[in-house]
């Protein structure tokens, strides 16, 4: 069995011989972000989506962005690279990049270190059956909430939450008690043929698959509302969805409410890569 590979600060490298050298601010601090992308049929899907929120979240971190993952056709000839090497035509990717140096709280610098990891992806759009509202967590807006990592614990807890309760999902609230997104994915409901889902305002991270349905829908003439929803209003919606970079799931149920219409614009809005 060949040995996986993985890319160090731009080496690829066996994944069994990596050693992370210390300090690390990554570690220390949660001084960085991460980026989950999916590589399939020969092309890195929304390179262009990936990179801007690349760039967004290098700024708010004061952090520089290395010159392989700099342009969108960097960022895919890299991971490309990584997905071959481990013969994998469709791959799930993660992206890590912390803050290079030690020191305490005041930065040392701005050039960042990165690891680029691989599994093969296995698309899956299958239904969520049960989902509910998440009873021990809620959603934090900051000036980081936009992007993923510095407030990953918020979704490990929200995780153990949906794991100890049986859930298939689990749908955050933030502090005020509006929908603001699901464990894992942007949640979005039709009703009288509008698309709704949470502001950023609400900590939602500011997905990439979100902005991809978000303009698919506009495109088709579909009218989008984001803004501060109660969950009343998800319940009242005739179909709830969730949307990552890589599924968009119907969603079944949510508490005990059921949503059993099904609508032609998911199949469309599944193809939008």
């Amino acid at each position: 069995m060949r040995e996986s590979q993985l890319i160090f600060n731009g080496e690829l490298v066996a994944a069994a011989g990596l050693g992370l050298p210390l300090p690390n601010r990554g570690l220390a601090f949660g001084d960085g972000f991460f980026e989950t992308l999916i590589f399939a049929d020969g092309r890195l899907r929304y390179a262009n989506l990936h990179l801007a929120r690349m760039r967004q979240a290098a700024a708010a971190l004061y952090l520089a962005l290395p010159e392989a993952l700099a342009s969108a056709a960097a960022l895919e000839t890299t991971l490309a690279e990584l997905a071959a090497a481990n013969n994998l035509p469709a791959a799930r990717l993660r992206l890590q990049l912390w803050r290079g140096g030690g020191g305490r709280y005041t930065p040392p610098t701005d050039a960042a270190e990165w690891l680029a990891t691989v599994e093969a992806f296995v698309p899956d759009d299958a239904p969520v059956w049960q989902a509910d509202f998440a009873l021990e967590t809620y959603s934090i807006h900051s000036p980081l909430s936009f992007c993923k990592g510095p407030q990953a614990w918020l979704y490990v807890r929200a995780a153990h939450e949906r794991q100890r309760r049986g859930l298939d999902e689990i749908v955050l609230l933030d502090a005020a008690g509006h929908v603001a997104e699901a464990g894992a994915a942007a949640v979005f409901w039709l009703k009288n043929k509008v698309l709704y889902t949470p502001a950023l305002g609400t900590g939602c991270v500011a997905g990439v698959r979100r902005a991809a349905v978000l303009r698919a829908a506009r495109a088709a003439g579909v009218a989008c509302h984001e803004g501060l929803f109660l969950p009343a209003e998800l319940l009242a919606a005739e179909a709830v969805f969730t949307a990552n970079v890589a599924a968009v799931r119907a969603v079944a149920r949510v508490g005990g409410v059921n949503f059993t219409r099904s609508f032609a614009e998911l199949a469309a809005l599944r193809r939008v890569h």
